[in-house]
């Protein structure tokens, strides 16, 4: 089927009013989750605060690693070869001048948090969603694949990870760092033309009747996308199967929304972001969110 014949009629766009929020809003991202330790750095001077008084209580000196550890139902760190408890359970790990926060041999742009749920340290990634996006852009699309279909992933994870806030809130974070929600890889995974895609799109989400889509895309679908019923037991209006225009592609995922592989396709044969978009979700809007998600 061609490409052109299927996608005439689909480039309908009406953007809706702000998606306003009360204050500021941050993203927690689980990294770690379960370990009985963990070692962290930064890349500037940073600030060790207790949640408790919202205070400061101890400076962490750039480019040096700092063990952490489960003690009990408390934190420990290890400072001079020396094991210190905190005596709290919970920590906050806040770089200066918007330095860079590592662990697991990435480096992670936000805070920290570090804390003790049942004997076990879980480390949380907080920042504000648009410099999250910068990490999963990259992670989730070659940089190199064509730039439309780059935006398209930054619109369609911005949407997933707003929809899906609050999905890990038993684990005290919102989404993890892998494809069971989105892959993330921090500031370690960013490209310049990623991040080009994510400020170009800055608060751009999918709408279907002015609330924002938990927007499902996969690697490939292997010539069609699913219908949402074929594969859970509720039927989602805004996934519908249609041709994916990656038949040549092993599939790969769900088959659910948007395809990776047909999305650049389409974007290498002159479609826009808005296109591939309307094409792989149905009867869909788009709305922006309110400037305070991205502080």
């Amino acid at each position: 089927m061609k490409l052109n014949k299927i996608l005439l009629l689909i480039f309908t766009i009406a953007v809706l009013p702000f998606f306003t929020q009360e204050q500021a809003q941050a993203i927690k991202i689980g990294l770690v989750d379960g370990a009985a330790l963990i070692k962290v750095a930064a890349s500037k001077d940073a600030q060790l605060i207790s949640p408790l008084h919202n205070k400061a209580f101890y400076k962490l000196s750039a480019m040096k690693v700092y063990p952490f550890k489960a003690t009990g139902n408390t934190v420990s760190i290890e400072l001079q070869n020396q094991w210190f408890n905190l005596n709290i359970n919970r920590v906050v790990i806040k770089p200066n001048d918007q330095g860079f926060i590592s662990t697991k041999r990435r480096w992670y742009r936000g805070e920290f948090i570090i804390e003790n749920r049942g004997g076990k340290l879980v480390v949380i990634n907080s920042l504000p969603l648009e410099d999250y996006l910068l990490g999963v852009v990259p992670s989730e699309m070659p940089s190199k694949w064509n730039y439309e279909a780059l935006k398209a992933q930054a619109i369609a994870a911005r949407s997933y990870a707003i929809a899906n806030r609050g999905k890990r809130a038993s684990h005290g974070y919102d989404l993890k760092d892998t494809p069971e929600d989105q892959a993330y890889g921090g500031a370690s995974s960013e490209t310049a033309t990623t991040n080009s895609a994510v400020i170009e799109t800055k608060g751009e989400v999918i709408t279907y009747n002015r609330k924002i889509i938990p927007a499902y895309y996969s690697a490939s679908a292997g010539g069609h996308t699913r219908n949402s019923g074929s594969v859970w037991n509720k039927d989602l209006p805004f996934l519908k199967s249609v041709p994916s225009f990656d038949e040549d592609v092993k599939k790969n995922g769900h088959g659910l929304g948007m395809s990776q592989h047909g999305a650049n396709r389409l974007a290498q044969n002159g479609y826009s972001a808005y296109q591939i978009l309307t094409y792989y979700y149905n009867n869909v809007k788009f709305g922006k969110l309110d400037p305070a998600w991205s502080l």
